[in-house]
């Protein structure tokens, strides 16, 4: 996916084991199938995961990550990782990288579930719950910034899109994208968001959210950007059970909007040919934020 991106494999994961967690070495190891862009992520055992990232930024806030991870957990309405170690580089892996505790549950898909309206009340309650996170001396989010921050990027996918053949039209993208631009800033301190609310971070069980992953993203910053599984999970039938809950205003949920089609629409020339969870997402994305 990426042109710097680290080759692991099974074998790496078992000599780092041995090599540093010698108490799990001898646990069965299998990469498990993921749309994630930063980590691959491999089984080890029954109660455990490896996560050695792609490249270099993956890696960079780890340390970080495994802190706030133990402080925000009690705070959360579902399970979220917990680190059950972290590895440094080694056997010619480049990065540092963690091993995880299993989480049961089932890699969410967008517009899949039985009971949507349901999963978008236990979203809401994971997005609020979050955002009121007393927790000071947080890091600066990823995305956390006024939506503005992404234009020149936002700007230039939507013509590297023009250039596909995907059948979207890039001018309504781009009114779309210039709408959100002009919607006011978020006015108060930034609060804790997750930031990367994909369907791939997110685990269900029974048609209930059973847990969150990936808080590498983690932070303070505008509260909107933690809206986009509105239009990147739920279906639209499920939208309004979602805002009812999240308790914001008419200009964070448009900004929320906003950053929903920002990422789907980088997300899409980018992993077209190399991710197809990640592009099947765009589209829906995309697809939903222009039906209106």
């Amino acid at each position: 996916m990426h042109a710097d991106e680290a080759e692991t494999d099974t074998d790496l994961v078992r000599r780092l084991l041995r090599a540093q967690f010698p108490e799990w070495a001898d646990l069965p190891v299998r990469r498990l199938p993921s749309g994630g862009t930063v980590n691959a992520i491999y089984r080890v055992g029954d109660e455990l995961t490896a996560r050695l990232p792609l490249t270099a930024g993956g890696a960079e806030a780890l340390d970080q990550e495994a802190r706030w991870l133990t402080e925000l957990a009690p705070l959360l309405p579902v399970p979220i990782p917990a680190v059950a170690g972290l590895g440094e580089p080694g056997e010619g892996y480049p990065w540092a990288w963690s091993v995880h505790r299993w989480i049961e549950g089932e890699t969410l898909v967008e517009g899949r579930t039985a009971r949507p309206e349901q999963l978008a009340r236990d979203l809401a309650a994971f997005v609020t719950a979050i955002r009121k996170a007393d927790l000071a001396g947080g890091p600066p989010a990823h995305r956390g910034e006024p939506l503005a921050g992404a234009d020149a990027e936002t700007r230039d996918a939507i013509e590297a899109l023009r250039r596909t053949d995907e059948p979207f039209d890039a001018d309504a993208i781009l009114a779309a994208w210039e709408a959100a631009l002009a919607v006011p800033d978020w006015p108060a301190a930034p609060c804790w968001i997750h930031s990367d609310l994909m369907p791939s971070n997110l685990l269900g069980s029974g048609d209930r959210l059973a847990a969150v992953l990936d808080f590498g993203t983690a932070g303070l910053g505008d509260p909107a950007v933690d809206l986009i599984p509105a239009w990147n999970l739920l279906p639209s039938s499920a939208r309004k059970a979602f805002r009812d809950r999240v308790d914001v205003d008419d200009d964070t949920w448009a900004r929320g909007r906003g950053w929903a089609l920002s990422m789907a629409v980088i997300q899409l020339p980018y992993y077209r040919k190399t991710n197809p969870v990640i592009s099947a997402n765009a589209r829906y994305v995309l697809e939903q934020v222009l039906a209106g």
